[in-house]
C-alpha cells in the first residue's frame, strides 16, 4: 500500500507543478513538455499497479 500512496502523492505534486508552470509558460515550452512526460509516466505506473491489484482479486 505504501508504494501506491507514494505514487498518488507524486501525481498530486506533479499536477500542481504543471498547473503552476502553465501560468508562466506556453504549453509547448520544453520544461512543460518534460514535466508532462514525467506526469504521464507516473500515471502509467499508477494504472499498472491498479491493474495488477484488480487482476489478483
Amino acid at each position: 500500500m505504501t508504494e501506491l500512496k507514494e505514487i498518488i502523492k507524486l501525481i498530486e505534486n506533479l499536477r500542481e507543478k504543471l498547473n503552476k508552470m502553465s501560468e508562466d509558460k506556453t504549453l509547448t515550452d520544453s520544461e512543460i513538455i518534460a514535466a508532462s512526460q514525467m506526469f504521464d509516466a507516473v500515471l502509467n505506473e499508477y494504472h499498472k499497479i491498479m491493474k495488477e491489484r484488480l487482476d489478483r482479486e
